[in-house]
């Protein structure tokens, strides 16, 4: 049983190394956007915005940018102490960051992806009628998740454990932190 509940807490500290640079790149689009919006304000041909004020050229540059950032530090790391399957004993086969070129690449294709991902779950809630900062349950949790990994998979393999792994950690982290932001005042909502 304690083995077992090693693994589990080895697995998710490999989830959240993995998906650092997707993390940063999803928090950076929103802390360092604002400005002209990807859609440059269009509609589609139902009348409402392809995608809304909240995906901005700025956020999608600056989020692709300090998600590589992240990408190449985790490569540098594991120049020094090993790939990914080392850092958590072989639990997690996902043999990336073992090189700056590595991770400068899987680091682009997460943060880039982790924005894409975004983008596209605003097209769709745009689609089925809510606007901008109305919550979809999930979707908003995890549109970011499925980008990331998506794109990840031109240069690694994930099996579905990991991905479930990943979703509910992503779960957790995100109404945790949106909860205590929330009781702080920080945010309006606690989702």
């Amino acid at each position: 049983m304690e083995i077992e509940i090693f693994k589990l807490l080895i697995a998710i500290a490999g989830a959240i190394y993995f998906m650092l640079p997707a993390y940063v790149a999803n928090l950076s689009g929103l802390a360092f956007g604002g400005g002209t919006p990807v859609d440059g304000g269009k509609e589609c041909k139902d009348g409402r915005r392809l995608i809304g004020n909240g995906v901005t050229w700025k956020g999608l540059i600056n989020g692709t940018i300090l998600g590589t950032i992240v990408g190449a530090v985790l490569g540098i790391i594991g120049t020094f102490y090993g790939d990914l399957s080392v850092l958590t004993s072989g639990i997690i086969d996902l043999p990336v960051y073992g090189s700056i070129i590595g991770g400068l690449i899987l680091g682009f294709l997460m943060a880039f992806g982790a924005l894409l991902g975004d983008l596209v779950g605003s097209f769709i809630k745009r689609r089925i009628g809510l606007q901008s900062g109305e919550p979809a349950p999930i979707m908003d949790q995890l549109d970011f998740v499925v980008g990331a990994l998506i794109l990840s998979l031109l240069v690694v393999k994930i099996s579905w454990e990991f991905f479930v792994i990943v979703a509910v950690l992503t779960l957790i982290l995100h109404l945790g932190s949106n909860m205590i932001a929330y009781l702080l005042g920080i945010k309006d909502v606690w989702y």
